[in-house]
């Protein structure tokens, strides 16, 4: 069975920082592009930010550029989100996916394997 589990969310202060952590069971991520997408209460689901699985290009939604580091470790079929100077905007539950093959996706329903989500919260 593919599984992806996030971890790492909690809640943190404006401006801090968090690293949330996918990691994969029942397949390997060498072949699957990796998004992270959040959505926050009575929203929508909005991509973060992804990165493929050939020559580990990235793509940042405008909301996150410079502030969050996408990056993956095939060695240990996990990929991470640096998430720093957050903000209360950010508040949401975050969600990795994996979509088979190199290319950059940013749409979610290019995506066909889901965790569950880990929840950041971002409030003094």
């Amino acid at each position: 069975q593919l599984q992806l589990v996030e971890s790492g969310g909690g809640l943190v202060q404006p401006g801090g920082s968090l690293r949330l952590s996918c990691a994969a069971s029942g397949f390997t991520l060498d072949y699957y592009a990796i998004g992270w997408f959040r959505q926050a209460p009575g929203k929508e689901r909005e991509g973060v930010s992804c990165i493929s699985s050939s020559d580990g290009s990235t793509y940042y939604a405008d909301s996150v550029k410079g502030r969050f580091t996408i990056s993956r470790d095939n060695a240990k079929n996990a990929v991470y989100l640096q998430m720093n100077s957050l903000k209360p905007e950010d508040t949401a539950v975050y969600y990795c996916a994996a979509a088979w093959g190199p290319p950059l996706r940013v749409a979610p329903d290019e995506y066909n394997v889901w965790g569950q989500g880990t929840r950041v919260t971002v409030s003094s």
